[in-house]
């Protein structure tokens, strides 16, 4: 009978010590993990075997479990998809394998959910970890980041930046040329030119023979971005408006901007709602891009109020989330994958619209 070595978040008491990942070099990183492992299973470190047998990982020995680690100092989704893969790639070829597991500093949802559809253990410096193998279970959620970087690093889903992703969402197997992408994303060659080479060295984008350049997997870009992305980063005014419902308010909202003729999309869960008529809602929720127009909504009754708002009027930090906008049932709605994103930071059943919205409307690999 297999013995299963559970390590509970309530009863583990470990002393952690915030580091800066930048002055942690990698092999001081692999020892880390190697200590944390050794702390769950209660293994003396004097008795842990090491050995490298690549430049990126180390194998180590602890108890009676061998761990191959892969250490990654970079935890978004793209750099955990390529560990899986390769590892995926390996495990066919090879009748032993050590227990395989990825390092990062501190492992957001998405590598979570990537980890745990592939089945691949991983655990980060941050003290979190899923781990299962034959005689082994260790499970530790909830421990904060401690690699919070001081200030805000570059990234290619900046409010700015996220339109050239979102061109390739829009066009899914087409490959484009910049000159193209930078057309229609309203943006300059330069500017468009940077955020490429960025999404391609994070292997988000692939180029062709001829030099234009193509998404391998609309999927993994998608939770790359949903990863970077923070709805509440928008300012957002909270109010009320009178109705007998909030199907009333939608259209009422939607008849009064286009009439003011103000440049406007619906969002969120009303958006999901018109769009696969998955789960009621009761929050409205439009992006505008004028401030000048709540004089005009607040003529038609609308009035600030936080506590118990049913209508989120949202003004956008760029103009890029009104591309792809589509009139849904006489309403003007920002695209599918606008919506997806926009999910994240709405109540209700905002997760389970969100997952309707990629199941009917993003199904890309299927399609491209």
């Amino acid at each position: 009978m297999l013995l299963t070595k559970l390590v509970n978040l309530t009863i583990l008491s470990i002393k952690y010590i915030k580091f800066n990942m930048k002055l942690i070099p990698e092999k001081e990183a692999l020892r880390r993990a190697a200590d944390l492992l050794a702390n769950w299973l209660k293994v003396p470190k004097a008795k842990v075997r090491f050995s490298h047998d690549h430049s990126d990982d180390m194998t180590c020995g602890i108890g009676d479990q061998t761990f191959e680690i892969h250490f990654k100092a970079n935890s978004g989704s793209a750099q955990i998809y390529a560990v899986v893969r390769t590892l995926r790639e390996r495990r066919f070829r090879r009748d032993k394998f050590p227990i395989p597991i990825i390092v990062v500093p501190f492992m957001g949802e998405a590598g979570i959910g990537i980890c745990r559809k592939e089945g691949i253990s991983w655990l980060d410096l941050s003290g979190n970890a899923d781990i299962s193998a034959a005689g082994l279970r260790v499970l530790i959620e909830g421990r904060p980041n401690l690699f919070k970087s001081a200030g805000r690093p570059s990234s290619p889903f900046a409010p700015k930046s996220s339109r050239i992703a979102r061109v390739f969402l829009f066009h899914p197997g087409r490959p484009m040329s910049q000159r193209e992408i930078a057309h229609e994303a309203e943006i300059d060659e330069g500017f468009t030119s940077r955020i490429v080479s960025r999404l391609e060295s994070d292997g988000l984008i692939t180029r062709t023979d001829d030099g234009r350049v193509i998404v391998p997997n609309p999927d993994l870009l998608l939770d790359s971005w949903r990863e970077a992305f923070d709805f509440q980063k928008n300012l957002i005014v909270k109010g009320h408006m009178a109705a007998r419902s909030s199907d009333e308010i939608l259209k009422k909202l939607s008849t009064l901007l286009e009439k003011s003729e103000v440049r406007h999309a619906a969002t969120g869960l009303c958006a999901a709602w018109l769009y696969t008529r998955f789960a009621g809602f009761r929050t409205v929720t439009f992006y505008i891009d004028s401030f000048s127009s709540l004089d005009i909504l607040t003529s038609a009754g609308f009035r600030k109020e936080p506590s118990g708002a049913n209508v989120w009027i949202v003004f956008p930090k760029d103009g890029g989330v009104f591309q792809g906008s589509n009139q849904v049932g006489g309403i003007l709605c920002v695209h599918p994958v606008q919506v997806y994103l926009d999910l994240a930071g709405h109540p209700e059943r905002a997760k389970e619209a969100a997952d309707q919205i990629r199941s009917e409307l993003l199904k890309w690999n299927e399609n491209a």
